[in-house]
Formats: C-alpha cells, structure tokens, sequence
C-alpha cells in the first residue's frame, strides 16, 4: 500500500493536483483532527457531535439536524446523542415552538470538555495562514461542501453570513427562508437550511425580499 506521504508528494512543482490527491488530502486531515483521546474517552463521533452543537443553531441542534451533518442515520445519531447525555455533556431540551420535537444544547461540563478539543491542532494551523489564503480556502470549501450535497442530494450546512436566505433590514438581519429575524449570535452558526450565495463568503449580502418564494 502507498503511504498517504507519498502521495502527496507525488505531484511535481506546478503542476496541477490530481483531484483524487486533493481529496485524499482532505480525508487525512479530516482524520487526523477528529483524533480520539484517550484523556476525555470520547470517540471521534462523539467529538462531532459536540462540536456541532456548539456551533449550530437552536432549531439545527435536532437529532434530525446532527445526522444529516455527520451523514449518518437516525438511529445512529441517536445513539451517539445518547451516549453524551449519559455523560452528562448534553442535555435534551422540547422545542419552544413545537411541543413534540427535541433539540440539544451543550451542558456547562460539555463545554469545558470541547475546550480541550484535539480539534483545536487544526485551527491554530488554519489561523496560521495569512488572511488572503483563509478567505480563499474559505470559498473553495464552501464551494465543495455545496457541490457534493448537490450531488448526493443531501442538506448543505453553512452560516447565515454565507446563506442567500440572508436580507439586511434596517431593522437588522432577516432569514426569507424561516421568515424571521435572525440573532447577531446566530450569525455564525450553522443552519441545515443553509443556500450557498453566489457572492464571496463573508461579504454582506443585500437583498429585497422580494424573491422569498424562491427560497420555499
């Protein structure tokens, strides 16, 4: 078998990455970040979860909402959700809006758990990069993570930043997808009723309201 090392010194200066070598590149480090601990004792899916909890929104933190972003079904997320309740990392809240669903929020000891986040290896190099690359890498992975859930016709999770759903009101921020004001908080959190924007990730996106029936 040929190293993950090997392959990816492959490719000769300037010549362009074969696009099976970019996308082996990805999986390494997508693994390598996830490491397990043994410290915490959590498992790699245990850490996902945690981390998108923290990072989504009320009405995405649903069992429906963390198996479609880790690509998984019900029933294993609601095993995975399970374990770190009886953890005690989680806790189950009942929708204000609707009596019969159920979302997650981390727990005061959830937190102090993903401040110690193996993860974190993988920010401080991203933060390394100068501003010009992050904003381009931004972009392209974006730009991939919405090609492929197009391709497998699966929900693209992103920001309200980076969501055509997004209007700028003078009143402040409004989703036309939810039909509802949106939180400064809620911002940069992830939603599952995220529509990349064709504008540059980051930028403000301007718009009307009037092609909200697009968006239903």
């Amino acid at each position: 078998m040929i190293s993950y090392r090997y392959q990816f010194t492959m490719t000769r200066p300037n010549e362009l990455p074969e696009a099976d070598c970019l996308a082996q590149i990805l999986i390494h480090l997508g693994r390598a970040a996830r490491c397990e601990d043994g410290a915490s004792g959590l498992t790699a899916a245990q850490w996902t979860c945690l981390r998108f909890l923290a990072r989504a929104n009320a009405r995405t933190r649903t069992p429906s909402g963390f198996a479609s972003f880790h690509a998984t079904t019900r029933g294993t997320a609601s095993q995975i959700t399970k374990s770190l309740e009886c953890r005690g990392l989680i806790a189950r809240r009942r929708s204000e809006e609707d009596g019969r669903s159920v979302r997650f929020d981390l727990t005061e000891q959830g937190r102090k758990v993903l401040a110690d986040d193996p993860f974190q290896d993988l920010v401080a190099a991203i933060a390394d990069l100068d501003e010009t690359e992050r904003r381009a890498f931004h972009a392209t992975l974006m730009r991939l993570a919405a090609q492929l859930a197009a391709r497998r016709g699966l929900p693209a999770f992103g920001t309200c930043d980076d969501c055509k759903h997004l209007e700028e009101r003078t009143s402040g921020a409004h989703c036309a997808c939810m039909g509802r004001d949106i939180e400064i908080t809620d911002r940069a959190s992830l939603c599952a009723n995220h529509a990349a924007s064709e504008l540059t990730p980051g930028r403000t996106i301007a718009k009307t309201g009037h092609d909200r029936n697009d968006n239903d």
